[in-house]
């Protein structure tokens, strides 16, 4: 299947699933309703950052998008295979992702990226329904990642844990692609709790 059609297949399975119409994911999101009506229909490309806002009105992973739909599916396979693996490239920073995961449902997943030299992608997270945790391996070159008021530089080698709760910026400082992997792990939500 064309990355396009199972971005539109999973934004309508997901929209369905929360019992959302256009206008209600429009004002939950922050996408206009035509533009996710044109996501729906597969006549457009999102960005990274229009993903994320979908992403977060539904409380799923930006990697949520890049699965296929479950009705799709007779029996998941445990098997995910490099041809058939969904490959997307960011119209905006033109970063490309690979959704390594199998189809069959798992409490983990893990994305490849490959990153521009130069290039820089912010996301508005904001806190969800679920936690959602991600570490980030770099395999190759650089990478600055900026969590809230946090910031780090991660080299080659470097691993980052983080919780996907606040604006997060992915930049590559350098003039060399850099390519790195993303685990991702859902949780149900759990409030901190205070004494006293």
């Amino acid at each position: 299947m064309d990355v396009t059609e199972l971005i539109a297949a999973r934004v309508r399975e997901l929209r369905a699933a929360h019992g959302l119409s256009l206008d209600a994911l429009a004002e939950l999101s922050g996408v206009s309703r035509s533009n996710i009506s044109l996501i729906e229909r597969g006549e457009s490309s999102p960005t990274a950052v229009v993903l994320d806002k979908l992403a977060t009105a539904f409380g799923v992973t930006l990697a949520s998008l890049f699965e296929e739909s479950a009705a799709a599916q007779d029996e998941p396979s445990p098997v995910s295979r490099a041809r058939a693996q969904a490959v997307w490239t960011d119209p905006g920073s033109r970063y490309v992702r690979r959704h390594l995961s199998p189809a069959i449902r798992s409490p983990i997943q893990l994305v490849e990226v490959r990153f521009p030299p130069g290039k820089r992608v912010a996301y508005d997270t904001g806190a969800r329904e679920v936690e959602i945790n991600q570490q980030v391996w770099v395999i190759e070159g650089a990478m600055e990642i900026t969590l809230g008021d946090e910031r780090w530089r991660l080299e080659a080698g470097d691993c980052l844990a983080m919780r996907v709760d606040r604006p997060t910026v992915f930049r590559n400082p350098t003039r060399k692609p850099a390519r790195y992997l993303v685990a991702l792990t859902t949780l149900p939500f759990m409030p901190t709790r205070r004494n006293g």
